[in-house]
C-alpha cells in the first residue's frame, strides 16, 4: 500500500494548527484547506476530520450566525469562498447558525456589483475587474447554494460567470487565460486596447479549472448548463497539458515562459492542475491519459515540493505567497512582478492546493 499523502498532510495540519486561523481573519485560503479535508472526510468517514472543520468554523460563526472578521460592505468575492464549507457543515449538522451565515453570503452575491455583462467584480475596491481567482471564490458556492436551497434550480447566472470570463480572458494563440480583465481598461496593469493583464499566471488558471470542475459536479449531468461548462473545461485541460514541463512534469509560475530567467516551478499551480486532471478523470470527462498524467505529476510534486520534518510533519514548499493586480501597491502584472513575490512554505493557498491534489489522486488511484 502506498503512503497516503492526504492523511499525512491533513494530520500534520491538525497537529500543528488546531486553530487554522488564530488571527481571526475570514480568509478564503482556509476554506480551500477545509474543503479538501471535507472531501477526504466523506471518503474515509474519519470523524476527527469533521470535528476539526466544525471547531474551526465555530471560531468564526457565532450562535446568532454572525461571521467574525467578515464585512459585507466590502463586496469582496474572496470572502464568499468559505461559504462552501459552511454549507457542507450545515448539511452535516443541521445547525441553523450556519444557515444564517450561508444566507448572508448568498445575500452578498445578490447585491454584488457586476460588469455591464453581469460578471461579478472581484472586489468593490477593484471595480469592473474579472480575476480568474474570483470564479473559484464565488461561483462554486453560488451553484452549491442553488442546488441545496433554491426551488427553481436555475444555474444560468452561475454559468454566465464562466462564459463571460472565458470570453474576455482567453488568448486565441495559446489557449491560456490571462489572469484578469478590466472592462474600463483603466488599471495600471490593463492593456489599453484589450483591458487584459499581461501574463498567464499559473495559480490563476489552477483556481479556474478547479472552479469549473467543482461546479460541473453540482450541475445536472447532461443538461445544457453542464455541457456549456464541460465545453469550456476540456480545451483548457488540453492546453494545460501542453504547458507541462517535459522534464519535471510540473507547471511554472508564468505558464508559457518556462525558459525565461527568474521563472520557477510553482507548487500551488502544479497541485491545482493535478487535482483538476484527477477530478476530471474521476467525473468521466477525460480519458486514461489524464489519469496517467495526474499520477505522474503528483509523484513529481512529492519529489520537487514536499519535505517531511523530523517529527513527521509535511511541508509544502516553493509556492508563490501572493500575487494580485493594482491596489495600493500598484502591482503592474509584469513578469518581473510575478517572479518577485515571495516564495514561501505552507501558505494555505499552496498547502490547500496540495491537499486537493493528494485527495483527488487517492480517489482515482486504486492501489492506495
Amino acid at each position: 500500500m502506498k503512503q497516503s499523502w492526504a492523511t499525512k498532510a491533513i494530520e500534520s495540519l491538525i497537529t500543528r494548527k488546531p486553530q487554522i486561523n488564530p488571527k481571526g481573519k475570514w480568509e478564503y485560503e482556509d476554506g480551500l484547506v477545509l474543503d479538501a479535508i471535507y472531501t477526504y472526510y466523506k471518503a474515509t468517514n474519519k470523524e476527527e476530520y469533521l470535528t476539526y472543520i466544525e471547531n474551526n468554523l465555530n471560531f468564526f460563526v457565532t450562535n446568532e450566525g454572525q461571521i467574525l472578521g467578515y464585512d459585507f460592505s466590502e463586496f469582496n468575492i474572496d470572502h464568499v469562498n468559505n461559504g462552501k464549507i459552511l454549507l457542507s457543515l450545515y448539511l452535516e449538522t443541521g445547525d441553523h447558525k450556519y444557515k444564517i451565515a450561508i444566507d448572508t453570503l448568498r445575500k452578498q452575491l445578490h447585491q454584488h456589483p457586476r460588469t455591464s455583462e453581469g460578471a461579478f467584480w472581484h472586489k468593490l475596491i477593484y471595480p469592473y475587474q474579472i480575476w480568474l481567482d474570483g470564479l473559484y471564490m464565488g461561483s462554486v458556492f453560488y451553484a452549491k447554494y442553488i442546488n441545496n436551497f433554491e426551488d427553481d434550480k436555475d444555474y444560468s447566472d452561475v454559468v454566465q460567470q464562466f462564459v463571460i470570463s472565458n470570453k474576455h480572458t482567453k488568448d486565441p494563440k495559446t489557449g491560456l487565460l490571462y489572469h484578469a480583465w478590466d472592462e474600463r481598461k483603466e488599471q495600471i496593469w490593463a492593456d489599453p486596447d484589450t483591458g487584459l493583464s499581461p501574463h498567464f499566471w499559473g495559480r490563476a488558471m489552477g483556481w479556474y479549472v478547479m472552479a469549473l470542475l467543482d461546479t460541473i459536479e453540482i450541475l445536472p449531468k447532461g443538461g445544457s448548463d453542464y455541457e456549456t461548462l464541460v465545453n469550456l473545461l476540456l480545451p483548457l485541460l488540453d492546453t494545460l497539458k501542453k504547458y507541462r514541463d517535459p522534464e519535471y512534469k510540473l507547471w511554472y509560475q508564468i505558464l508559457d515562459l518556462r525558459e525565461r530567467k527568474g521563472n520557477y516551478l510553482e507548487s500551488s499551480a502544479s497541485s491545482m492542475i493535478v487535482a483538476a486532471f484527477a477530478k476530471a478523470y474521476r467525473l468521466g470527462l477525460v480519458d486514461e491519459e489524464y489519469k496517467a498524467m495526474a499520477l505522474e505529476s503528483f509523484e513529481h510534486i512529492i519529489e520537487e515540493f514536499i519535505t517531511v520534518t523530523r517529527e513527521g510533519y509535511v511541508n509544502v514548499n516553493k509556492m508563490c505567497g501572493v500575487a494580485g493586480l493594482g491596489g495600493v501597491d500598484q502591482r503592474d502584472g509584469t513578469f518581473a512582478y510575478y517572479v518577485s513575490e515571495a516564495i514561501v512554505t505552507n501558505d494555505h493557498k499552496g498547502y490547500g492546493a496540495f491537499l486537493h491534489a493528494a485527495v483527488q489522486i487517492e480517489l482515482i488511484d486504486t492501489k492506495i
